[in-house]
């Protein structure tokens, strides 16, 4: 096991390098020119321009910009906005925010997405089965945004359940709406794969031999059915996970939240091409540790898996 980490460790450093020198580029490659931004509609100062844009580096070629960012990365140093701003900073008050907003959409998804899986899964054919396929299909259909503002108008102005935007990101009772509105495509997705897994698995011979046996029907759906029928379920909300909190631009811009989204569409309106590269560097991270961490847990779902 350690020498399976070990070299799927290494291997992630290639990956890295490949995925931030690509993001850099195009980044890098953005029409506009945020150090003339600075000055508005005036027209700036030919050397007061050229200082800046040595004091930011963005004299040098795009190489020389690269290699300067992956060693000050190294060190921990995400550099500074155009403002004088450290990234690190920036990032350290946006992505507490956007990562609780995810974990919340995660167990939000996790719980009903399973629970509605293995409901239907195990009646399959019948009504509730075909309500629920119905009802996942229309919210897959459905865009992020359009649900966004259909939750905020039923819940927030027609019934007044809550807020119609966030006033305390900190606040998890005020995330709440938000969260389900960012985990209901992806239980959709949950509670359609567990579905189909939970009957396969369940026509298999090991679930025939266990009632054979006369085993309780409680040990069988959850140590044999939906242990077995976890991996492909598990797989898909380990990649969710960085999914999610990339995808959170449109639902903290709907329920105007402070978080990672927010962030990133100020650095993308302000062209500050070193706040949306640190930004998007965490979250290729993110994607990276829970893939190793979705290949770990294999083993521990399914005891005949065994990493050598």
């Amino acid at each position: 096991m350690g020498r399976y980490v070990a070299r799927r460790l290494l291997q992630m450093i290639p990956v890295f390098i490949g995925t931030t020198l690509l993001i850099f580029l195009m980044i890098r490659g953005l029409p506009g020119d945020p150090i003339r931004a600075l000055w508005g509609d005036k027209i700036p100062d030919p050397s007061q321009l050229a200082a800046l844009r040595h004091q930011f580096g963005l004299d040098k070629p795009l190489w020389q910009q690269y290699l300067d960012y992956m060693g000050g990365l190294f060190k921990g140093d995400f550099g500074v906005t155009v403002a004088g701003r450290p990234v690190s900073e920036q990032m350290s008050q946006a992505f507490p925010v956007t990562i609780r907003l995810t974990i919340m959409a995660m167990i939000f998804e996790m719980v009903i997405g399973l629970a509605l899986g293995v409901w239907t899964g195990m009646r399959r054919g019948g009504a509730a089965d075909s309500f629920v396929l119905v009802l996942t299909l229309l919210v897959i259909s459905t865009p992020v945004f359009v649900l966004g503002y259909i939750f905020r108008q039923v819940f927030a102005t027609w019934l007044g359940w809550v807020t119609p935007t966030v006033q305390n990101s900190t606040d998890i009772a005020q995330l709440v709406l938000p969260a389900i509105v960012l985990g209901s495509l992806s239980l959709a997705y949950v509670a359609r794969l567990s579905r189909t897994t939970v009957a396969e698995n369940q026509r298999a011979d090991y679930m025939r031999t266990a009632m054979a046996k006369g085993l309780p029907r409680r040990r069988i759906v959850v140590n044999h059915l939906l242990r077995n029928s976890l991996i492909p379920v598990v797989t898909f909300l380990g990649t969710d996970f960085g999914a999610l909190m990339g995808g959170a631009v449109v639902t903290e811009g709907i329920f105007n939240i402070q978080g990672v989204g927010g962030a990133l569409y100020q650095a993308l309106i302000r062209r500050e091409g070193t706040t949306m590269v640190g930004i998007v560097t965490i979250l290729v991270l993110i994607y990276l540790a829970m893939s190793l961490i979705i290949d770990l847990l294999y083993a521990v779902l399914d005891p005949r898996i065994r990493y050598a």
